[in-house]
């Protein structure tokens, strides 16, 4: 693993070096005869004072972008009005083809908890304008946050009505949680549209998976609406990979030749902050983000750094459905969902909150889910019941500093969901900690109906549980209360369904566990 891994990064050390970015002087302005802002603009990261701006250049999208081999300078603005007459700040950048003509730029000089808009120009093209906000002041703890988490969008199961809807809603962020892209084809019922070109694995076939999705309006809309935060889950690269392990067990070497093509097309492609990216298989992702003093996000990453997952199908990688009497494995306490270096990350991050809120953002369900019929006890074990030492650790950390309105969101399962959060799950007893919600997919396929009433019967902890909708989760968040929306679209093959709220859950301020909303 080492030699491999030490061999791939010397052969990288080129790619980094061709992400550095000229500057703007004596580079032409070219005319285009097609948009090259085909795939929109979006904003992400915000903080009190500035943001990030994204867009690429992209006149043929699907065919590689259709851009020439040579930098282009773009010109950038935000504004205080949207017909920008105050421009608060711009500048030039120069888009390479080394970085698919994406660009990052850090919009600074912005006062906090204020909405902004911006646009980019290239040549004689303008793009859509976008709107922004900025994150409220360090100790700004009396305001309210509106925000909502998204996942799994696989092209190929449904349209984007949910995100049409998401749009329209009054947010002042989005926390996508993972599967933005999907790399292959899979489900048992009709397709509502074809992806119509094969599963990535170089760098140009990644850019144009990205470049299929972000070409829906609906899609669009949502990145100009409002700032958004990122991670990552499996299909970014490859179904259930965990680390230098892919689905197949590919040879390590070639596996993280891949990982890296698609790290550097998921940069390219999302409103991360500049330099995230710096060339090869690698690229961290999580962090702190701070929304003022009422609520803090620890934003994590469950692929880069976790152990393999336990008890796998015979010769293959991934996770797989284990009765937890057959696979020990998986309860050997040094098993990692995190990696060493981010579970201390995330400890010290939540320590030193001093938040009224708490919030982990990642990628899946964290709650134990007993899926097995009858007394028969099975679970997943791509999920944290692959990692239940994990789990409990972060849960007990969680309860013993007595971390405040600690809530957990998630997506991945293609269901919504409410639980309790509890150290030990198999005790009724056992106080809860914390809560968890886990928006539904915004378009691929649910679990059937039997699956979510056996999780329901099984495990008491799971107050809430649908599968049978798509949609996503909107958070509304004061000092004195939580609560949870789940958005439902009616009809997942038309993107302009009727979507509408399928239940409502709170929590109050220092008691932990959703609480149906009656009122």
């Amino acid at each position: 693993m080492h030699n491999t891994r030490r061999s791939f990064l010397l052969r990288s050390a080129a790619l980094s070096a061709a992400l550095a970015l000229p500057t703007t002087r004596g580079i032409a302005q070219p005319r285009f005869t097609q948009n090259p802002f085909s795939l929109g603009v979006a904003s992400g990261y915000p903080q009190p004072g500035s943001v990030v701006l994204w867009t690429r250049l992209a006149p043929d999208p699907l065919n590689g972008g259709g851009m020439p081999e040579a930098p282009v300078a773009l010109r950038w603005e935000i504004a205080a009005d949207p017909r920008f007459g105050k421009i608060i700040d711009r500048g030039e950048v120069v888009a390479t083809p080394q970085s698919a003509h994406a660009v990052h730029v850090q919009a600074r000089g912005l006062e906090p908890s204020r909405w902004y808009w911006y646009r980019f120009m290239a040549g004689d093209a303008v793009s859509a304008t976008g709107r922004t906000r900025t994150a409220p002041a360090a100790d700004d703890a009396r305001g309210k946050l509106a925000f909502a988490i998204a996942s799994c969008q696989h092209y190929e199961h449904g349209q984007y009505a949910a995100y049409r809807d998401m749009a329209q809603q009054p947010l002042d962020f989005v926390v996508h949680v993972g599967d933005y892209i999907y790399e292959s084809s899979w489900g048992s019922r009709n397709k509502v549209r074809e992806h119509h070109i094969p599963e990535p694995q170089t760098l140009a076939e990644y850019r144009n998976r990205y470049a299929q999705y972000k070409l829906d309006p609906h899609l669009q809309a949502a990145h100009a609406a409002c700032p958004w935060l990122v991670t990552w889950d499996d299909h970014e690269v490859d179904n259930d990979y965990a680390r230098d392990r892919s689905q197949d067990l590919d040879p390590v070497e070639a596996f993280l030749l891949r990982r890296a093509a698609a790290y550097q097309a998921y940069y390219e492609h999302m409103p991360l902050p500049p330099g995230t990216y710096a060339g090869g298989p690698d690229m961290k992702i999580y962090g702190t983000h701070a929304m003022g003093n009422l609520a803090r996000i620890q934003l994590l990453d469950l692929r880069q750094y976790r152990d393999y997952q336990p008890c796998p199908r015979p010769g293959r990688g991934g996770g797989n459905q284990v009765n937890v009497l057959e696979c020990p494995e998986r309860l050997q306490p040094g098993r990692s969902m995190l990696g060493a270096a981010q579970e201390q990350w995330l400890e010290m991050a939540l320590t030193q909150s001093t938040a009224r809120w708490n919030i982990i953002a990642q990628t899946t369900l964290m709650g134990q889910a007993d899926r097995g019929p009858g007394n028969e006890r099975v679970v997943y074990t791509d999920g944290w019941d692959g990692y239940p030492a994990a789990r409990e650790k972060l849960l007990r950390f969680i309860s013993e500093r007595k971390i405040r309105n600690p809530v957990v969101i998630g997506g991945d399962v293609h269901f919504a969901m409410a639980g309790d959060l509890r150290v030990d799950f198999d005790k009724e007893r056992s106080p809860v900690i914390a809560s968890e919600f886990v928006g539904t997919s915004i378009s691929s396929q649910g679990p059937s109906r039997a699956r979510i009433e056996a999780l329901l019967g099984k495990n008491p902890h799971v107050k809430f549980a649908n599968g049978a909708r798509r949609g996503y989760a909107k958070f509304e968040v004061t000092p004195q209360r939580w609560e949870t929306s789940f958005r439902a679209v009616s009809d997942s093959a038309d993107a302009q369904s009727r979507v509408y709220e399928l239940g409502r859950y709170v929590v109050e301020d220092q008691r932990p566990g959703p609480q149906q909303d009656k009122s």
